[in-house]
C-alpha cells in the first residue's frame, strides 16, 4: 500500500484507505474517492503540485498533501483496453 501521491502518470491503483478527518475527508468521499474505487494518475504539474487523476470518469486535481492521505494498492499500468469497454 502506497500513498496516492507516489503513483506515476499512467499507473492506476485501488483506493484502500483515506486518512484525515473533518471537511477534507468528507470532500474526498463526496468526490468519489471511496475504498475499492480505481484511480488513474494522469499528470503531474512541472513543480510536482498539483497532480491530476481520473476517477469515475472525471478528472480531479489534488495537492500533494491531499494525495498523501489517500492510500492505494494493486498498483499497475493503466489498461487502455478496459477504459474503452
Amino acid at each position: 500500500m502506497i500513498p496516492l501521491s507516489q503513483l506515476q502518470p499512467g499507473q492506476q491503483g485501488t483506493i484502500t484507505r483515506i486518512d484525515g478527518n473533518g471537511a477534507l475527508r468528507r470532500r474526498c468521499l463526496e468526490m468519489g474517492l471511496v475504498r475499492g474505487e480505481t484511480i488513474l494518475a494522469e499528470r503531474v504539474a512541472p513543480l510536482g503540485d498539483p497532480r491530476a487523476f481520473l476517477v469515475k470518469g472525471y478528472r480531479l486535481a489534488l495537492r500533494r498533501e491531499e494525495a498523501e492521505l489517500i492510500h492505494v494498492a494493486d498498483v499497475r499500468p493503466h489498461d487502455h483496453e478496459a477504459r474503452g469497454a
